[in-house]
Formats: structure tokens, sequence, C-alpha cells
């Protein structure tokens, strides 16, 4: 038994003009077609939503957070439960992050060393040490079809020897990761690192593709820095990882995100963005954001995207969403948050299907320009 026995990737075809590619990716609870979003879940739930709204956006995977399971709900009560699909009585593949980035933000109340981190819940002080080794068996108990490796995510900006430092234990960790997870039926993946540095960029990327990973992730690029520096990182890295395995970009997920890292050769995406725009009354249009709050829409009795097929489109004004929205009725975020993960997974279909066509680059650069005008 191996990994092959639960898990396949095939690229079915690639961009001749950039490294876009399509794929379709085979893991145990069904088949994800790439490049894709996928909706954050924290705390086994997309915020504002019911699965069956996430389900009707056509999300064929989603992620859950193993630092806040681990914390709140406790991965003893999931794993008797019978794992996150059980408990979240949802029946696509799942993703689980290692709680790095969660811990490693942390910043005065963390202490990091070698063996792994000793940290306090923000919430009730409690003290907690988590190691790769425990990273595992959180995520095992979890049960995720896809869980990643527990790495240092370097703040940006930092200095070359934080960088390296961080980098080196990232990979002394990842070989302990891959020591402890023995379960063939979850995909783990290594997480390529090296803050804003070229040189230690292509020294990680070129460390995971010795593991013999099902696919493998670039972190760190969603902390702070300019688009330019996470474009030019992700740039870089995306064609030094293996062409045969997915390739996720961690943590990233407006339009534009999703258009220049497709073009790079990424395959998967998360962000908590849609959601919590969505919170704050922003929502996507194909001629860039737009806030819902605002004046010019009171009148206002066009969907949210007159391109949009999601249900608060295809059933609701921006004028009644207005309206809901000033008068803090929760409904609002939840319309505002079935458009926005509705579009971002459109937008992927839309892009995956151009690659197919052939017309990628021209697709794609027509609805930058639209984007870019928000």
């Amino acid at each position: 038994m191996g990994y092959q026995d639960y898990f396949q990737f095939d690229v079915i075809k690639a961009s001749e003009k950039s490294n876009a590619r399509a794929g379709v990716f085979k893991t145990p609870h069904g088949e994800i077609k790439t490049p894709i979003f996928m909706p954050v879940g924290t705390n086994s739930s997309v915020k504002m939503m019911t699965f069956d709204q996430v389900k009707a956006c056509n999300a064929q995977i989603i992620l859950a957070n193993s630092y806040h399971m681990y914390l709140r709900a406790g991965c003893e009560l999931i794993k008797t439960a019978g794992g996150l699909h059980k408990w979240m009585n949802w029946d696509r593949p799942i993703l689980t992050d290692s709680g790095g980035f969660q811990v490693f933000s942390l910043s005065k109340l963390r202490k990091i060393t070698p063996d792994g981190v000793h940290f306090q819940d923000p919430k009730n002080g409690s003290k907690h040490f988590i190691s790769p080794e425990v990273s595992m068996k959180i995520q095992e108990d979890l049960g995720a079809d896809i869980i990643m490796a527990f790495d240092e995510c370097a703040p940006c900006p930092c200095e070359y020897s934080v960088a390296r430092s961080a980098l080196d234990k990232t990979k002394a960790w990842l070989e302990r990761c891959f020591e402890a997870h023995k379960n063939y039926n979850q995909a783990l993946f290594p997480i390529v690192q090296g803050a804003n540095f070229d040189d230690l960029r292509k020294e990680s990327a070129e460390f995971v593709s010795k593991f013999d990973a099902v696919g493998y992730a670039i972190g760190g690029v969603s902390v702070g820095e300019p688009m330019e520096i996470k474009n030019h990182i992700t740039k870089i890295t995306a064609p030094l990882l293996p062409f045969n395995k997915p390739r996720y970009l961690m943590g990233v997920g407006t339009p534009i995100d999703l258009i220049n890292g497709i073009t790079y050769g990424i395959d998967m995406f998360d962000c908590v963005l849609p959601t919590r725009n969505a919170r704050h009354g922003t929502f996507f249009t194909y001629e860039g954001n737009k806030i819902i709050k605002n004046k010019q829409f009171e009148y206002d009795f066009s969907p949210l995207d007159e391109k949009c097929d999601c249900y608060a489109c295809k059933n609701h004004t921006r004028a009644y969403i207005r309206h809901l929205y000033k008068t803090q009725e929760a409904t609002a975020a939840t319309l505002l948050s079935i458009h926005n993960t509705h579009f971002l997974l459109k937008l992927a279909t839309d892009l995956r299907q151009s690659i197919i066509d052939g017309n990628f680059e021209e697709y794609s650069q027509k609805l930058l320009e639209g984007f870019n005008k928000g």
C-alpha cells in the first residue's frame, strides 16, 4: 500500500504560453478539478454559510484549521465523532493546515525551540506544545484527506538570518513529519519557506522536492508583503516543484491572485477573504471590489454582479442587500459570503476551461483589466 492507492494527479492540459495547467486530483473523498479555490472553514464551519450553501457554490474541497480544532473542540472529540468528515457532515475532500502559522503569529505568547513550539492559548492562558510529531497526531485524529507539514513561517519583513533559521527548522521538522506520518490515505504536503529571499526559496523548493509527496505547498506569501513580492516569489518557486504533482499557494485568494497564481503554475488556493470581506460589506465583481454600504447602491436594483449566477445574484438586488447590511441583519453577510465564495469558485472554473480551450492568456488578461478598475 502507498499514497498511489489513494491519490492521483493528472495534468490534462498545459498552456503553451505560460505555466498555467488544468488537472484532476483524485482523493479518498472525491475528485478535485484544478485549478481550484478552497473555502476556509477555520472552526470546521465556513463562516455565515451552511454546507448546503457551500456545496451550491460548487466547492470541491474545504479547509479546517488544526490549531483551532485542537484548542476549541478538541481532537479527541472529533476523532470520537468519526473525524472531520462525519463531524462536519461534509462528504467531499478536506485539507487541514498544521497550525504552524497560527502558533507563530502569537509572537509574545510562544517560544520556538528545535523540538517544537511552546505557546499559550491567548483566550485562557493555558500552555501547550506542538512539535512535528504532535502536529501529525493532531491531523491524523482530525482525519483530513490532505494535511500540511509543521513549519516555521518567517515574518515579513525579516532579516536574512531570521529567514535562514526558520528555513533550517522547517527542513528538519519536515523530515520528522514524514517519519511520524504513516497513514497513506492522508496526503502530507511539504511547505516551501524562505521569506523574501530568492536563494532560500530555491533551496527550500529543491529540498521539499526530494520527498516523494502527493503534492507541495508554497507558504509565507500572505504575511504582509506587497503584491509584486508575492508574485515574484510564486513565479520563481512554482516551476521548481515537480510538474506532475499539485502545487498549493497558501493563504492567497483575491481574483487577481488567482489569475497570477494560475499563470505561474499554481493549482490550489485558499483564503478567508471571501467571507471576511463579506462580513465587512465588500463584494467581488468583474469590475473590481465594491462596498455594499455605499450610498450609490441605495436605489440600485441590479444584482451584485450582472455576470454572476449565485443565489444572491439570482434572487436579490444591491439595494436590498445594502438595506440588510445597514440594519445589521446577519442575512446580509450570508448573501455576500455566498456571492464572494461562488465568485472565486466560478472564476477558477472558467480559468480552468480557458486553459483547456487554449486561450487562457487572452481570457485572463481581459479579466485583469476589469478587476484592476477596482
